[in-house]
C-alpha cells in the first residue's frame, strides 16, 4: 500500500436496470471503502452505446478520488463493487449493471497484464472525457495533453446529453 495519497479518476457507467441507482449504489460503495475518498462527482450524461453490440444507451459520470490505495488494489475495489451490484462480465462491450474503470492515478503510468493507466482508449472516449472534462478539465493525461485539450480533439462527442 502506498503511504501519500493520490489523486485518481474513475468513469462509472450503466446501461441495464435503474441506471442512476446503480450509478449512485457505486458511489456510496466507493465512499464506503477504507482508503478510497469521493471528492469530486461530474453530472450524469446520456451517451450512446461504443462498440460492436448493440444495446441501450448509457449513464455515465466521473468521480475523483483521493486514494492511498495502489492502483491494482484501487482497481480491485472497484471490481469488488461491481459484483456487489450484479456485474457479470460476459461479453466484451456489452450491456452492464454498473462498469467502474480506474482512468487516472496522478500521473502514474501503469502497464500490463490487468491494468493500463491512464486509460489507453479515454483519449477516443467522449462518454468518459465529457464527464471527467466537468470535475478535472487539467487532469494531464499523457504526452502534456489534459483532459480538456484531448475532449477538444475527440471525434465522437455527438449524441451526448446530461441529464
Amino acid at each position: 500500500m502506498q503511504s501519500n495519497v493520490v489523486m485518481a479518476a474513475l468513469g462509472l457507467g450503466s446501461n441495464m436496470g435503474d441506471t442512476k441507482s446503480y450509478i449512485e449504489a457505486a458511489i456510496s460503495a466507493l465512499s464506503a471503502f477504507e482508503g478510497i475518498e469521493v471528492v469530486g462527482r461530474s453530472s450524469d450524461y446520456r451517451t450512446p452505446p461504443w462498440g460492436p453490440v448493440p444495446q441501450d444507451d448509457y449513464r455515465n459520470c466521473c468521480v475523483t478520488v483521493k486514494t492511498h490505495l495502489s492502483p491494482k488494489r484501487l482497481l480491485e475495489a472497484c471490481l469488488g463493487i461491481e459484483k456487489q451490484l450484479g456485474r457479470v462480465r460476459d461479453e466484451r462491450w456489452g450491456p452492464r449493471t454498473i462498469d467502474i474503470d480506474v482512468l487516472l492515478y496522478g500521473e502514474t503510468r501503469v502497464e500490463d497484464d490487468v491494468l493500463s493507466v491512464p486509460h489507453p482508449r479515454m483519449m477516443e472516449r467522449a462518454f468518459v472525457l465529457v464527464p471527467l472534462a466537468e470535475i478535472w478539465p487539467n487532469a494531464l493525461i499523457g504526452g502534456g495533453l489534459t483532459v480538456a485539450g484531448a475532449l477538444e480533439k475527440c471525434p465522437d462527442k455527438n449524441g451526448i446529453s446530461k441529464l
